[in-house]
Formats: structure tokens, sequence, C-alpha cells
């Protein structure tokens, strides 16, 4: 198979040309203007851009949470995914407590395998580190898992106490990997639910209001020291808050390796959101998650903080539940109940929300559309970055001979709403959408991943043929 995308702007992290691409196979093979070579198919990209498939390194799809499981799996969510341009995913994989982290590998590479539309790594959550797992982490790296998660959260369930952050930051910083983290305060956060609780405070809004930036930002901080003492590389995950931007930047201004990715709902939605009265007052539970959405003013920051290089990339955090707005306590349950398991109580809310479809879009708005950020920025943040840090570079996150033909025809004239009832806009199996409403000017045409058409001016061409990508270690070039 052979594509020849002609007349388009290519747009990498670092370049800005006009010129013709064509696609071998897998691969692309040849760029230049006024290409001769005979193709299968061919795209007309005038007046469009031509820019790498977005990588959205933070995503969990066909998850246990909380009674349920998320409601996107590896077929539902990843075409979505490519729907919204998105090429690769790195799912989060989960090592249950006392058990293997290679069973856990094993586990996730069944769900995705043979169901995936568009390529999947994993990264892998880690609940327990007693020193005769660590090795396991070596292990997990020989087979292209590169990269661990742990969390300073959720005590009892996830929580990984300091000792254990600082043997698995150890083992990261000899082996060439890299630790991601959860950063709140849990031991903290625990302590003022119970006193919500105990208050009667149970509405969607106090899920925000028990977890305040504070002890994002002081989490972050004891982070970044733990791993400064261990000399091991860090990626904090879905920063929310301008306090914690903070402790990233005066870290990284004293030369620490730490990175750090925020997503679309803390650039685009606030606090505000859990106050919506809908459905008995609970409407704000759609956007229950961790960390919370936060007071509105953090949003510019945040937006500063990439266009400084703070902040290196944007993902999502997908990991939607049903809403099921018509069942009530007491009624039959739902096939997969969502987040009305919360109905009593906000900490029963199953922790999460769509947006895997949304965030290039998003970005686009935000980013280039509104002047904040630049086409080559958008391109960075949302492809190249994650290729980088994860170990994905340069077959991914570019467009250059020899990468993997992963490529998204992006029409930056064309106008959409977001909606759960805009089918051009929501493949994701969820029944609503956290960006409801939300009008952006800039939408993906057309997707390639690795030479396969999957998405054609909005329409999916193919389902299945996404292949586990085995990642390099930090430091490595993948070939």
């Amino acid at each position: 198979m052979s594509l020849l995308i002609k007349n388009g702007r290519i747009i990498t992290a670092t370049d800005d040309y006009v010129a013709d691409v064509f696609v071998d196979g897998e691969r692309v093979t040849h760029i230049g203007p006024a290409l001769r070579q005979q193709a299968d198919t061919v795209i007309d990209a005038t007046d469009k851009l031509v820019i790498p498939g977005g990588i959205d390194a933070h995503t969990h799809m066909d998850m246990p949470f909380g009674g349920t499981k998320s409601s996107d799996d590896f077929d539902t969510g990843t075409v979505a995914a490519a729907c919204g341009g998105t090429t690769t995913i790195v799912d989060y994989a989960i090592q249950s407590r006392g058990q293997s982290a290679l069973a856990g590998l094993d586990t996730w590479r069944k769900k995705a395998d043979g169901k995936a539309t568009i390529d999947y790594a994993f990264h892998m959550i880690i609940t327990d580190m007693p020193d005769e797992r660590i090795t396991e982490l070596r292990r997990l790296a020989d087979e292209g898992v590169t990269s661990c998660k742990m969390f300073m959260a959720y005590p009892g369930v996830l929580y990984a106490d300091d000792g254990a952050l600082y043997r698995a930051f150890r083992h990261a910083g000899e082996d060439g990997t890299r630790v991601c983290l959860h950063a709140e305060n849990g031991i903290v956060i625990d302590e003022i639910i119970k006193e919500a609780v105990r208050d009667k405070k149970l509405a969607p809004v106090w899920h925000g209001r028990t977890r305040p930036t504070r002890m994002e930002a002081e989490s972050v901080h004891r982070a970044i020291a733990i791993a400064e003492v261990a000399r091991a590389p860090l990626f904090i995950v879905h920063l929310s808050s301008a306090d914690a931007l903070e402790e990233i930047k005066r870290a990284r201004a004293r030369g620490v390796d730490v990175e750090a990715e925020t997503c679309p709902q803390y650039l685009f939605l606030d606090e505000s959101f859990y106050l919506r009265e809908g459905n008995g007052g609970f409407e704000g539970a759609k956007w229950v998650m961790s960390p919370p959405l936060r007071e509105k003013w953090n949003q510019e920051p945040l937006w500063q903080g990439l266009a400084l290089k703070h902040l290196s990339t944007v993902a999502t955090d997908h990991c939607p539940f049903f809403f099921n707005a018509s069942w009530k306590p007491g009624d039959p349950p739902p096939a997969r109940p969502g987040k009305e398991l919360g109905r009593e109580g906000f900490t029963k809310i199953p922790n999460g929300a769509p947006g895997v479809e949304n965030r290039m879009a998003l970005m686009f708005q935000g980013g280039v559309v509104e002047g904040r950020l630049s086409l080559n920025r958008f391109v960075e943040v949302t492809s190249t970055a994650p290729a980088k840090l994860f170990g994905m570079f340069p077959k991914k996150g570019t467009i250059a001979v020899g990468s993997d033909a992963d490529i998204v025809v992006f029409d930056p004239k064309r106008t959409e709403t977001i909606g759960v009832a805009n089918e051009r806009t929501h493949h994701m199996r969820v029944d609503y959408s956290a960006f409801e409403g939300i009008t952006v000017k800039g939408y993906p045409e057309t997707v390639i991943s690795r030479g396969r058409l999957i998405v054609d001016k909005g329409s999916v061409k193919t389902r299945g043929g996404g292949q586990f990508v085995k990642r390099a270690r930090v430091g490595q070039l993948l070939r």
C-alpha cells in the first residue's frame, strides 16, 4: 500500500514548509516538492496542515476502578483517538498488589492485542515495591515498558510511601527508565475527606474542595527532592495547578531532570463545573477526576508553562465512566455502573473523564488559534515531546524519511462544536462529553497510522491493526 500526500504544509516541532509526502508500506520514504511517485492512494492536502500523528501518553482503557471499569476499551477508545488525530497511546497497565508486574503486562497485552486500531505502548502502575520485585522493572524495560507509575494518593489502594518511591527512583536512575508520578498528598487528603464526610458534605463539589492545590504542590516538591537525591529522571503526570507548576519551575531552574504534563481539562475547565445543578445536583460528578478541576485563574499560568517549556506535554488522562443519569439507588444496577455509584457521596464517584478524541482540536484552538502556542510548539506538546520522553523518537513524533507514517491532514479552517450528540466529534463510548459546547476551529480530516488510512474526511475506514510499540530506555533512540 502506498500513499502520496500532495501540496500540504508540513509542520513538525522544528519545520514549516510546503511539500509532498510519499509513503510506501508503513514508513515515509520520500519528502519533496512535486513528487512523481505513483501511489495507490493520492490525498490532496492543499491549504491543509500535515502534522505528525498525535501521541497521548496518558490513557486508561478498560481499567477497573471502584466497582466498575472505564467504558472505553482498546477497540472503541483507539477508534475515538484516531478520529481526533491521535495515532499512538501509552496506556497504564496495572500490577495488582502482591502480584507480578510481568503478569500485569500480560493482562494488558491481552486487552489490547487484536483490538487496537492505532499503535499502543504501556506504562506500568506499581502498587507495591518490595526489594525482591525491583528486578521486575528491568525485565519490563527489556520488554519495551520503560516507564512505571507510582501514586502518592489513594492510601490503602495505590499509595506508595517515600521509601518505595526512593527504591523505584534509584532503580530507574540506574537502569535508564522513567518514573511517572501522581503527586497529591493522599495521607492529608484522606483526613480532609473524613472531615467532609463527618460534616455531611457529600456533593460532587466536595471532591475538589478536599483536594487543595497545596497538597499537589507539596507532593510535587517532595517527589522532586526524593528523585534528586536518587539521581533519577522524574515525570509528573496531570499537573493541574499554578502552585504545583511553581515547584517544577524552581527545580528545573537548578538543573533537576523533572518533566511534567498537563491535560486539556485543566486548561479549559474549572471548579465551577462541580456546581452545575442538573440531575438533582449530581451533574458535577461528570468532572470528578484526580487531581480535580481548579479555580479558573490557574489556566493561564499552565498555558504559559507550556509556551515557555516548563511543562513538556499535553495528555488526556482519558478514563471515561458512564454517567447513567437515569439510574437511582434501589434500581437494578446498569450493565456497567458509572458515576451514579457515588450518588450518595462523592467518595464513591469513579474518578475520571473522557477526552482522548478532543485533545488535538482543543490544543489547536486554545494554543494556535488563540495565540498562546506556535504551530511548531503545538506539534511538540501533542506529539514530538512525548515521543522523545518515552522512547519512541524518531520512529514516531515527526514526519521524516524513515519515520513511521503516522500522519494527520489537519484542516485549520474547519469548525466544530464538541458534544455528545455531534457524531463528528464523539466516538468515545460514554454518554456525555466533558467539553460539551466548546467550539473549536481546526480539526483532523485524514488520519494515517503506519501507512494505513484510518480516518478519511471524518469517516472511519478501518478498525484494528494497531501494534504494540516496544519503547527505548531514556536517552536511547528507537530504531
